[in-house]
């Protein structure tokens, strides 16, 4: 069975006895369905900074690999000051590694340690939330004309919708359990809704095709000099799915943007041929995720 993992390898909010920083590489397991039992994988281990190079990567790379049940077809990664490093280390592995912002449990899981492991470590030296990242905001560009939509709509479902994804009609998706013990947004109740946008398309499944190739991380909505809906990919990619306009589609690409706050920053993107289809050319949960 294929599976993707996330990982981070980088330096903590923690010095040695030398007044040097620890590194630490952290891997687990990426869902990739609404009823993933959680993460299969968590793996940690603290790298002192002499040691950092792609040779104690891989070496960690392989515990995990000892640990878990298969061997990962690809790893994700957030970090662009470590792509030569992990992409080195990935290839000579024979795993694909992906550049990406869909890093949903590694974030969480990050986020975790940062508020609870680290400041009960010897050396503990607060940062500035998020001093380690300076993504660049890229510049959006334009689907490919023969994949743009007739049409479009935004929408939503109630959290307890999604319990029964595994059984929808989809020919390309990619999710992640929302509420429950396993839940990524675990403040949300069944009733809560999650927001999302639906494109329609007669070329729906070569759109979804193309859709699902990319590293889907997040829509968004720019409602000021030029209105549009973006659709976020990668760790530096944004595609224009389609201009805002008119009074009404603005109120309601800003209480998209609204819902997505109240969701914990959960939604969806989906594709169907047209309003009266019962299946899905494409459905992916999507999270906007607060990487630090």
């Amino acid at each position: 069975m294929k599976t993707t993992w996330e990982l981070d390898f980088y330096s903590r909010p923690v010095v040695d006895e030398n007044g040097k920083k620890v590194w630490e590489v952290l891997i687990c397991s990426s869902p990739l369905d609404i009823r993933s039992a959680g993460p299969q994988l968590r793996f940690s281990k603290f790298c002192p900074s002499t040691k950092v190079n792609s040779a104690w990567l891989r070496e960690a790379i392989e515990e995990a690999i000892a640990q878990s049940s298969a061997p990962p077809a690809k790893i994700r990664f957030f970090r662009r000051q470590m792509n030569n490093m992990i992409v080195k280390t990935c290839k000579d592995m024979g795993i694909d590694p992906v550049p990406s912002r869909r890093t949903v449990v590694l974030s969480g899981w990050l986020q975790e340690r940062m508020e609870q492991v680290y400041p009960q470590e010897p050396g503990y030296q607060p940062s500035p939330a998020g001093a380690s990242l300076r993504f660049e905001a890229p510049i959006p560009e334009p689907l490919p004309d023969a994949l743009e939509g007739e049409q479009w709509a935004f929408v939503s479902l109630s959290a307890g919708d999604f319990d029964e994804m595994n059984e929808w009609a989809i020919d390309f998706s990619e999710a992640f359990p929302i509420i429950g013990e396993n839940g990524l947004a675990p403040s949300l109740t069944p009733d809560d809704r999650i927001p999302g946008v639906i494109i329609f398309s007669r070329r729906a499944l070569a759109l979804a095709a193309w859709i699902s190739g990319l590293d889907l991380a997040f829509l968004k909505v720019e409602t000021e000099s030029n209105p549009r809906l973006l659709l976020e990919t990668g760790v530096n990619q944004s595609w224009i799915l389609a201009p805002v306009t008119g009074s009404q589609t603005l109120k309601e690409a800003k209480g998209f943007a609204e819902a997505k706050k109240k969701a914990e920053q959960v939604h969806f993107l989906a594709v169907q041929s047209d309003p009266s289809s019962e299946s899905f050319a494409g459905f992916w949960l999507l999270k906007e995720l607060n990487i630090q």
